[in-house]
């Protein structure tokens, strides 16, 4: 049997995370380490390989073409070795769940409904709530399941279901609600939706003519203002449902589809179905309660 001579792990890790990164400094974040000893780790593989793998300038280093072959391969490596790992560890009870989720999303609508989810999947397995957009890498960062809007390309290895439409409308208080068929007032933008307004005004034929405007770098931030009072946002229904439920806010235009969904994301290859259809059913079921408290708010405005 050909006897294994691989280099340790810690250096494939640095290495793997130097390429995909495309800097030593956000690899050695990523990894929790210092600078130093992402490009020590690097050297000693090349040292051990016998060649280089990165061409460096005093500010940058750029992976090789081979360098970047090979980091792939090692990335792939280590995604199997982490599904492997799980799947021994899956059964074991004191386990969390762990859950990825949008920021927003999380803020604004799975946490005020966490005690329901919980119950939902037994109090004798912890949840463990992560913060953060787009692609997942469920392996690598130890993710169980993520809750994601589809507005991203998703890699063919990731089971999706939706559970929930995307619906949007401009949201504010009540005394600054707009009335017949222009808009009019300070208008909340944020850079993580970037073209929300003028999408909107495209699907609803409604003009805009903002006295002026503020900007947020965060979308949660955007709708806190409109809770403030300090302008008129442009809200998903489930993000501002809780908001409209108690008053804080009105919609006057009501809510549309645009054309994506949120949907519960896992790896295809380590998926656990029993976990997976309960967290979906409730997230389905809330879903639809969202949707209704909703129409039963506005049809009492």
């Amino acid at each position: 049997m050909r006897q294994r001579r691989l280099p340790n792990l810690a250096v494939l890790r640095a290495f793997e995370a130097t390429v995909r990164y495309g800097s030593v400094s956000k690899a050695a974040k990523s990894l929790n380490v210092t600078d130093g000893a992402v490009s020590r780790a690097v050297r000693e593989f090349e040292q051990t390989l016998g060649f280089a793998l990165f061409q460096r300038t005093s500010r940058m280093v750029h992976p090789t073409p081979q360098a970047q072959e090979l980091a792939s391969e090692i990335g792939r490596g280590l995604d199997n070795l982490q599904s492997a790992i799980d799947r021994a560890c899956r059964h074991h009870q004191n386990r969390p769940l762990v859950i990825s989720c949008e920021p927003t999303f999380l803020i604004r609508w799975l946490i005020p409904r966490l005690a329901g989810l919980q119950q939902a999947v037994g109090k004798e397995r912890d949840l463990q709530l992560v913060s953060a957009g787009g692609a997942v890498a469920f392996s690598r960062e130890g993710i169980d399941l993520a809750i994601r809007r589809n507005d991203f390309p998703i890699a063919d290895d990731v089971v999706t279901r939706p559970f929930l439409k995307e619906r949007v409308g401009p949201v504010c208080r009540r005394e600054h609600a707009a009335t017949g068929r222009e808009l009019r007032g300070t208008l909340l933008h944020t850079e993580t939706r970037p073209h929300a307004w003028r999408d909107w005004c495209t699907h609803s034929g409604i003009e805009i003519r903002p006295g002026n405007e503020l900007r947020f770098e965060h979308f949660y931030l955007s709708l806190q203002a409109a809770v403030a009072g300090a302008g008129i946002g442009i809200g998903p229904l489930a993000l501002v449902a809780d908001d409209i439920v108690n008053g804080a806010l009105v919609a006057p235009y009501g809510f549309a589809p645009d054309g994506t969904d949120y949907v519960l994301m896992t790896q295809a290859d380590g998926q656990d179905d029993a976990i997976f259809s309960t967290v979906l059913d409730w997230l389905i079921a809330m879903g639809e309660e969202t949707e209704r408290a909703v129409l039963a708010s506005e049809g009492k405005a």
